[in-house]
């Protein structure tokens, strides 16, 4: 599947997970009516296909460079040095980030076995949100980092 500048597979996954979430919520709410007795399984598919939405979408907000930053010092700097002083952040970021990946595997292996109360799944489906998208994140700040190292021309600095 082939995605172009305004689309992403981070995005339009995320997208789709909102649409299951309100279509979950939906059968929760409408459940809790007299219309019909809902499943029990609602509440716990809602909190994990939230977190599934929420942390793709992070992965998304990363791609785009969307993040929240406070530039009052480093719009101070030379073009130079603020190149310089995001490549370190990125560099440091992408540290933290592989970390959070090998905790996030740790966690899908140790959570392989527990059953969820009312999914027919393990917790590890879980967790997984956790590890692809630290995944997914890791790969974008690795393709940001590789873009500046390359780049011979020193071009507004983010």
């Amino acid at each position: 599947m082939s995605f172009s500048g305004r689309y992403s597979l981070e995005g339009c996954v995320a997208s789709v997970l909102f649409i299951v979430l309100f279509a979950v919520l939906m059968i929760q709410i409408f459940g809790r009516t007299p219309l019909f007795t809902g499943p029990v399984w609602t509440e716990e598919a809602a909190r994990w296909i939230w977190v599934w939405m929420a942390l793709v979408g992070i992965a998304e907000v990363e791609r785009t460079n969307g993040q929240l930053r406070m530039g009052f010092v480093a719009d101070t700097l030379p073009v130079r040095w603020r190149r310089t002083l995001f490549l370190v952040i990125d560099a440091v970021y992408l540290g933290i980030v592989a970390h959070l990946v090998w905790i996030s595997y740790k966690t899908v292996l140790r959570t392989w076995n527990n059953e969820a109360v009312s999914l027919p799944a393990t917790d590890a489906v879980l967790y997984a949100s956790g590890l692809v998208a630290t995944v997914l994140i890791l790969h974008r700040i690795a393709r940001r980092v590789l873009s500046f190292v390359r780049s011979d021309t020193p071009e507004e600095a983010r």
